[in-house]
Formats: structure tokens, sequence, C-alpha cells
């Protein structure tokens, strides 16, 4: 697979502070600029940029799909990372006693594409998916 340009990715959150925390403690981001209402962050190679928005607020009722037995919640973000790298997340994440929305494990086990998945919600309730595949190459395979 040739190499992939970073993709860039604004979100609102009510409260910049909590969720500064969360990616740079929790997911380890490293933090880029930033002012009062807006903050870059290194989300895995790539651009995500929290923007602070107070009245902000996501819907109580968020929508999922199912896939493989889960309720898979819609919309989500998240990044392809190596077996090695998700597994030390998840263990971090384990370890932090995250409430996972759909806890680490592997899906589509034996078949093209599989992977190991694990959904989490960030402290404003985005959600995020972070995936590993056991054969990279079958990133888009069905």
């Amino acid at each position: 697979m040739k190499n992939l340009s970073p993709f860039h990715l604004a979100i609102p959150v009510a409260d910049l502070q909590s969720c500064r925390k969360f990616y740079t403690e929790t997911l380890g981001c490293e933090e880029g600029r930033s002012n009062e209402q807006w903050v870059d962050l290194n989300f895995f190679g790539h651009q995500l940029v929290i923007h602070q928005v107070p009245s902000f607020a996501i819907p109580n009722k968020q929508a999922c799909n199912p896939v493989d037995g889960h309720s898979v919640p819609v919309p989500h973000f998240g990044v392809v990372l190596d077996w090695a790298q998700w597994t030390q997340l998840a263990d971090k994440l384990k370890g932090i006693k995250t409430d996972f929305a759909i806890e680490p494990y592997t899906r589509f086990e034996g078949q093209a594409g599989e992977q190991a998945t694990m959904f989490f919600l960030d402290p404003e309730g985005n959600a995020l998916e972070f995936k590993a595949f056991r054969n990279v190459g079958q990133l888009f395979a069905h």
C-alpha cells in the first residue's frame, strides 16, 4: 500500500479542556497549535481539530448500524493501527477502565478483512473506532 496523505477532521466540542485532556493524555495525541477556542492534535499522523462550540450537544440517541452482531455507533471516526499498536492501546484503555461502546475483539475471524476493533466515546460523546487488520492488504477486501 502506498503512503497515505494525512486527513484533516474538525469536530465541535462543548468542553474544550476535558477533550484536550482526553485526546492528549488518554490517547497520547501530541498537541499542535491552539488558542482559547480550538486545539490542533496529531491524531496518529492525522490532523484532528477540536473546536469549542459552547452550545454543542450530541443528540441523546445516537444512530447505530448492526455489524457482526454489534450495534456500531454512527457517525464515528478513528484510525487503522498496526496490530501491536492496537493491542497496546486496547490494553491501556482496559487498564484505565474505559467504558467501551464495543469491547475490543476480533471480527470477521478467518475471513477476508479479519480485524481487531474497539469503539468508545470521547468526553463529548463522539464515537471513535480503532482497528487493526491481520493483513492490512485486505483493508478494502470484499
